[in-house]
């Protein structure tokens, strides 16, 4: 029975293999005499690559492909025209040593069509995904897959041009989703006079671009300025180019796709979703279709329509245009002086032609480079009749136009100067408009105040007798409430007070009364008081409609004068967000100056953060909700609204906290509104809170959005440590947070960063990536800071791959001062300013 019984079981277990080996055998290599037959899979040593059949979604063909990981995640594929109609398909080196597919009936369907092999071969895969058919005797490379790409680039895949034979290297999208073979879109490299691009067609037509390559960067993609790096390549100067990209060896797998759509998209593995997520597309919105707009015009998606003319352009078709059809593009309005010059016409205008500047462009398809300096570039395009537009760029060098300026774009950062050639009369008629603007405004301006002059001096006297009784009735009462607060009595009314608010528009802004302040806070009563800013209390009020608000009222004796508080007024009553807190009015009379706030129950971001007893209140997902409702207030500021604005004061007790712990910015007294060109300014009075200033804002009172990123960096470590960036006292040589956590990350000891009570293994990769980012923002030098938006798609992981933080400012606690030297302090204060700068803390 023994015997029987282990005969059975081997029975049992011969029959198992068996139907193993059906099923699927991993082999490693292909020879003439090892084939791999369909489900048999050759592997990677890694494992990460797979060469195998597969059938994509909602198909019934079978193909030859690598895959990553999964057979959802296919980036190359051999046999994409003549699919495999069952599971008899078989790979192997055919008898002229090729790599084949063979069908059922033994019919080749797809080879390397390798001529001339004089050896055996075998065809192997390496941990790049590459798959490589290479003759035995000498290990020559005969072919790779590489060379002959599907849809995808990946990690070391050159894409190459080789204009003197005409070969390229070039993908090729699929048909769809669940077609592999060969679509409508292909993506190549395009190498014109010392420029190289990268091109999507849509058949023969082109369908987008990336802008000129600068040997790091394509200029026509702003967001790969910083973050979107990693490519190499360029033109060898004799005919051959290629671009490639590279990826550090301990980060996530990522892929490059041009998909069914003609969408050119960076992804990357997710582990936890098991498959690819979409971090960045070439195509965000219409402007990123190749000529939407016509020739001579340009393309802006944040306006409405999309597509305007060139200054000095008209619509070649206006009924079209009106249409929104903007196919036919613009002309040009005035014709050139040396075009009139070659037309022999006697009424010449004597002025020469100049330029109008255009900022922050994709610079317009057909371009030709010259290695010569940017006056020379001018001159060259300025002597020559047919040059109608000119760029410069320190590594691309000069370039110029010829041809109709087709295929424009405008960014809202990034992106190159182009100088547009212009008739001289279109230069007179931007100069002229400004001045008719600029007298239109002063005129208007005098017009106004000598109305209201001429109205407060004729008024009847009823009337002003009338507004004397109210006004010693209103101070007589004041004088009673002051009392109860420990205040003094106000004086009269400042007239500059209410003079310079009516300039803020203040019908948009309701402006209360006195009275009613002191009222609904109860005569300011303690048990009211909410708490005490650097400027003053902030007390509770409630409206009789039942809206409860929170007064802040300046104290007399601080910092904050009419200066600041009418910056603040200005500034809010103009802003309209959800992570911005809401202005309801303002109160001035006499010496009183307050603010009307909504009310936010849970006060400000540092009662939480700072608090062990309430900081558990906050797990990581509110954290990581409260960091990412900051960093998108704070682009609303520098971006997005009707102004430009540095906060410049950005910090935990600044932020303020609504019933869902929703994160709202406050405190507008020091933020500066910048104009549509500014990108950096300088003041003699710097103000802030010590641990949030960026180091140029600090020591040479330089402030730029870069300041409020600094700010925001140092928010981030703090929401995630708990910790406060003033809160390390080891001795005289304590570093700030900001260093501790830079070397804690350098020394790959995280753990020792976060704060242990909102510390989840499931979400180390998130919280990961916000020390990392934060460290990106608080970097010493502004220039390597990110935006707010890369911040934002950061944060979201739109951008797969961050870049290394270089070393932050290391601010002492005890005092910035003692970190300069004499010589510096000499060097701030030297005959080439005018006024040295003085820090005032908070």
């Amino acid at each position: 029975m023994c015997f029987r019984h282990r005969a059975n079981l081997f029975f049992v277990l011969f029959i198992l293999c068996r139907y193993v080996l059906d099923v699927g055998i991993a082999i490693d290599s292909i020879t003439s005499s090892q084939s791999m037959k369909d489900p048999d899979t050759l592997s990677s040593k890694d494992g990460n690559f797979t060469l195998g059949f597969f059938t994509p979604q909602n198909s019934t063909k079978r193909y030859v492909g690598i895959w990553w990981k999964s057979e959802s995640t296919v980036i190359w594929v051999a046999n994409r025209d003549q699919p495999l109609n069952d599971s008899s398909g078989v790979v192997t080196i055919s008898e002229d040593s090729n790599l084949v597919v063979l069908n059922g009936q033994k019919q080749v369907i797809w080879s390397t069509n390798v001529s001339n092999i004089t050896s055996n071969a075998s065809s192997q895969f390496s941990d790049s995904g590459k798959l490589v058919l290479t003759e035995t005797t000498r290990g020559t490379i005969l072919w790779d897959s590489f060379q002959q790409p599907s849809n995808s680039l990946l990690p070391s895949m050159k894409l190459s041009l080789n204009i003197r034979i005409g070969e390229k290297v070039e993908l090729t999208s699929w048909k769809s989703p669940s077609n592999p073979s060969v679509g409508s879109f292909s993506l190549s490299l395009v190498q014109r006079i010392n420029i190289i691009e990268v091109f999507i067609w849509n058949e023969t037509r082109p369908f987008w671009r990336s802008g000129p390559w600068s040997g790091g960067v394509f200029k026509g993609i702003p967001t790969m300025s910083t973050y979107l790096d990693g490519f190499k390549g360029g033109d060898d100067g004799e005919g051959n180019a290629n671009i490639y990209y590279t990826v550090p060896t301990d980060t996530e797998f990522v892929v490059y796709i041009l998909n069914s759509q003609g969408r050119f998209e960076q992804t990357w593995w997710d582990d936890e979703k098991k498959g690819m997520e979409v971090t960045w597309t070439s195509r965000k919105s219409d402007c990123d279709v190749y000529g939407m707009c016509g020739p001579f015009a340009s393309c802006n998606s944040q306006r409405s329509p999309i597509c305007s003319c060139l200054k000095g352009f008209e619509p070649r078709n206006k009924e079209e245009w009106n249409r929104q059809n903007w196919t036919s593009g613009c002309v040009r309005r005035t014709r050139l002086k040396c075009e009139r010059v070659k037309d022999q016409n006697t009424s010449i205008d004597t002025k020469e032609d100049g330029f109008l500047k255009l900022q922050m462009i994709k610079v317009p398809d057909f371009e030709e480079g010259s290695p010569v300096p940017p006056d020379i570039c001018k001159s060259q395009c300025l002597d020559n009749c047919s040059c109608i537009a000119y760029s410069h760029d320190d590594e691309i060098g000069c370039m110029s136009w010829t041809e109709n300026l087709l295929d424009i774009q405008q960014f809202s950062e990034g992106g190159l100067e182009l100088y547009i050639r212009v008739a001289n009369s279109e230069l007179d008629k931007g100069t002229n408009r400004t001045m008719i603007i600029t007298i239109t405004v002063i005129i208007g301006t005098v017009i106004l105040v000598t109305c209201a002059y001429v109205m407060w001096r004729t008024s009847n006297h009823p009337a002003k007798i009338w507004r004397a009784i109210k006004s010693a009735r209103k101070r007589n009462n004041k004088a009673i409430l002051l009392s109860n607060s420990g205040g003094e009595t106000p004086e009269q009314p400042s007239h500059s007070v209410i003079e310079e608010l009516s300039q803020v528009k203040l019908q948009e802004l309701l402006l209360f009364d006195f009275e009613r302040v002191a009222t609904v806070t109860n005569n300011f009563h303690l048990s009211n008081k909410l708490g005490q800013g650097g400027f003053g209390p902030v007390y509770k009020g409630k409206l009789q409609d039942g809206q409860e608000i929170a007064v802040k009222r300046l104290s007399r004796a601080s910092g904050q004068g009419l200066e600041e508080f009418m910056n603040e007024v200005v500034v809010i009553s103009k802003l309209q967000h959800r992570n911005l807190v809401r202005l309801f009015g303002c109160c001035v009379e006499g010496d009183e100056k307050m603010l009307i706030y909504e009310y936010l129950p849970n006060k400000s971001l540092d009662v939480f953060v700072f608090d062990p007893s309430k900081s558990k209140l906050l797990d990581w997902s509110k954290r990581c909700s409260i960091i990412e409702g900051i960093a998108r207030g704070l682009l609303y500021l520098h971006r997005d609204s009707r102004l430009r604005i540095i906060h410049r004061d950005l910090k935990a007790s600044n932020i303020l906290l609504d019933e869902e712990m929703n994160p709202k910015i406050s405190d507008f007294g020091m933020a500066r509104i910048f104009g549509g060109s500014e990108d950096e300014a300088n003041t003699k009075r710097v103000v802030g809170t010590y641990g949030y200033m960026s180091p140029e804002y600090a020591m040479q009172g330089m402030f730029s959005e870069k300041s409020d990123v600094f700010s925001f960096g140092v928010l981030i470590l703090e929401i995630v440590s708990g910790r406060r960036n003033s809160s390390f006292y080891d001795d005289e040589g304590a570093l700030s947070l900001l260093g501790f956590a830079w070397i804690q990350l350098k020394e790959g000891n995280i753990l020792s960063i976060i704060d242990q009570g909102i510390y989840d293994p499931s979400h180390h990769k998130d919280i990961l990536r916000c020390i990392h980012i934060g460290l990106l923002c608080v970097q010493e030098h502004a220039a390597e800071r990110p935006t707010m938006a890369l911040v934002i798609s950061m944060l979201n992981s739109e951008v797969a791959f961050l870049p290394p933080p270089s070393q932050p400012a290391f601010i002492r606690k005890q005092n910035m001062l003692n970190s300069v030297s004499s010589e510096e302090l000499n060097r701030f204060s030297s005959v080439n300013t005018i006024s040295t700068t003085t820090i005032h803390g908070r």
